[in-house]
């Protein structure tokens, strides 16, 4: 027979060492799993909630196309501010400083509102006649705030990942030849990439929370379809559930997919 206590079950022979613990169990996964599967099961047995998942789910493909622009957007331009974060041209250097501290210093409700409606108007407004070939949605227009926006994040990780490459690696490229450039792209750039995978996927996760913001433009990705779809039925339970459900399963399949990378790529003592 087994014998079980308070934190651990025995599951070998009588003797055996192989234990399985209670502590190890993920409860906090198996309680958002546990309330996406309620809410699930609301939306195939009760016709409100079907309803508002179908208009909802309209919003889903938008807000994967904003998060995916937008990193794009981020990691490029990131990686540009976090090189000139390097610089040993002083100008440079505290240009990319400025731009960091600017964006990171302000709310990002507050900066997407500055982009999409003052910068864009300014710049329509240069054009005049032209303007009507210049024109971008509001959804463009969101994409690429929060891609500026986490361009000043994603600086920082890239600086802190080149940073972390000890100057031997640095000295023994030189030493077989390499130039300069070639000892970046080819020694310090993919170590340091490995490095900063774990904190650009979080990252990408808060920016796929923070692509909700855009809808304050009207923007129809999910949240701002859920604002509608209450708004006129009312049923600010069940639409807010199932936004809540949209975003719990988008950001915690992420979340396991990252803690996956970051096991594989963990080096055993």
């Amino acid at each position: 027979m087994t014998a079980i206590d308070e934190e651990t079950l025995e599951v070998g022979p009588p003797g055996s060492t192989s234990k399985w613990t209670w502590s190890g169990v993920p409860y906090w996964l198996i309680g958002i799993f546990g309330l996406i599967a309620l809410i699930g099961f609301q939306i195939l047995t009760k016709e409100r909630w079907r309803e508002g998942f179908d208009f909802i789910f309209g919003g889903l493909r938008l807000t994967l196309l904003v998060t995916l622009g937008g990193f794009i957007i981020a990691l490029i331009w990131g990686l540009v501010i976090g090189l000139m974060r390097l610089s040993k041209n002083t100008a440079v250097r505290n240009l990319a400083m400025f731009y960091i501290e600017l964006v990171r210093g302000m709310p990002v409700i507050v900066t997407i509102l500055i982009i999409t409606i003052v910068l864009f108007g300014q710049v329509i407004e240069l054009l005049g006649e032209g303007a009507e070939r210049f024109r971008p949605s509001f959804a463009v227009r969101g994409t690429i705030a929060l891609g500026i926006i986490y361009a000043a994040f994603i600086a920082e990780v890239f600086r802190a990942g080149i940073q972390s490459i000890s100057i031997g690696q640095k000295e023994a490229g030189v030493a077989i030849g390499l130039s300069k450039r070639q000892v970046m792209r080819k020694v310090v750039f993919p170590q340091a990439i490995r490095n900063i995978m774990p904190a650009l996927g979080n990252d990408l996760i808060a920016l796929l929370k923070d692509s909700a913001l855009v809808s304050i433009i009207a923007v129809r990705e999910l949240t701002q379809m859920t604002r509608l779809w209450t708004g006129r039925s009312f049923a600010f339970i069940e639409g807010y559930m199932i936004l809540t459900a949209f975003y719990l399963t988008l950001t915690v399949s992420l979340s396991l997919l990252l803690r996956w990378y970051e096991k594989r790529i963990q080096v055993p003592d």
